[in-house]
């Protein structure tokens, strides 16, 4: 007899799965409830984009398109010049997503593993820096932006984001940073490396998980900021995706289905973001997760 046929014989059963549990269906169906209601509005939004008036007037929000229609988004690419608010939101969010992660680094470097003199209280200036609202920063900057020329520049957003994702950034590295196995850290010393060698070839490396994740949500939250990019870049060739979206939103000549395009063009470029590097998130969580 082969040893196929020895280890799956006709009268032994398979090994039978685990059986779901009533608790399980349960949770179960809460995940899919959960995730109808996110869905929910993408839905609404994905088939008012491609309805007519003339459909969203007879059928309703909720009611499939007679056919597709695309009046609506080239109306909106046309009035907004969204391919240059595409460009000035790609490039101030990628931007300050990689110089704050940088910068991110770098502090945390020197607070979490340079130990300098203070390191609580630095730890406590970034935490702090993090929970003032935008609201009371805006006068000031204005002043300071006004004062240097970078009013209505998109280098004025730039600097105000990477300080803001930089201090969030510098506190959640110092944390990790500062329980980096010293062992290891010792070792690269023994072997010559100074610490800008050990930075770079020792602690980036085995840090890249979580890098990789903090300049994922960088740029998504760089991306959907409103408020400042509102005050600072008035013309509107400065203006981003959101700015320009929320602006013609409240303009009287625009129907639903153009809002709903609008919304729909201003979604799709960070949610194609996210799947791309949806692999970095799950890696860099997996990667926390058995430290």
């Amino acid at each position: 007899m082969s040893a196929t046929a020895t280890l799956v014989s006709p009268g032994r059963a398979p090994r039978n799965r685990r059986r779901r549990t009533p608790g399980d269906w349960i949770v179960l169906a809460l995940v899919a409830v959960g995730a109808l209601v996110v869905v929910f509005p993408f839905l609404v939004i994905l088939i008012n984009s491609f309805k007519s008036p003339a459909d969203y007037a007879s059928g309703g929000p909720l009611d499939l398109p007679s056919g597709l229609y695309f009046d609506g988004i080239v109306s909106f690419w046309n009035r907004v010049a969204f391919g240059q608010k595409l460009w000035n939101s790609f490039f101030i969010a990628g931007v300050v997503a990689v110089i704050a992660v940088i910068v991110s680094v770098l502090n945390a470097f020197a607070i979490g593993i340079g130990r300098v003199k203070g390191r609580v209280p630095l730890i406590l200036v970034f935490l702090l820096a993090n929970m003032l609202p935008q609201e009371v920063l805006l006068y000031p900057l204005y002043s300071i932006f006004r004062a240097v020329g970078l009013y209505d520049n998109v280098w004025s957003v730039i600097v105000t984001f990477v300080v803001i994702q930089s201090a969030f950034g510098t506190y959640l590295l110092a944390s990790v940073f500062g329980t980096f196995p010293k062992e290891i850290l010792e070792a690269a010393s023994l072997d010559g490396a100074g610490r800008w060698r050990a930075l770079w070839q020792v602690v980036f490396p085995i840090s890249r998980p979580t890098l990789g994740v903090l300049m994922v949500f960088f740029f998504i939250w760089t991306w959907n900021e409103f408020l400042i990019p509102l005050t600072f870049l008035i013309s509107n060739d400065n203006q981003t995706v959101p700015v320009a979206v929320s602006v013609l939103q409240g303009d009287r000549l625009m129907d639903v289905t153009t809002t709903s395009a609008s919304a729909l063009l201003g979604l799709i470029p960070t949610l194609v973001f996210f799947l791309i590097f949806q692999r970095t998130l799950s890696r860099g969580i997996t990667a926390g997760a058995v430290k």
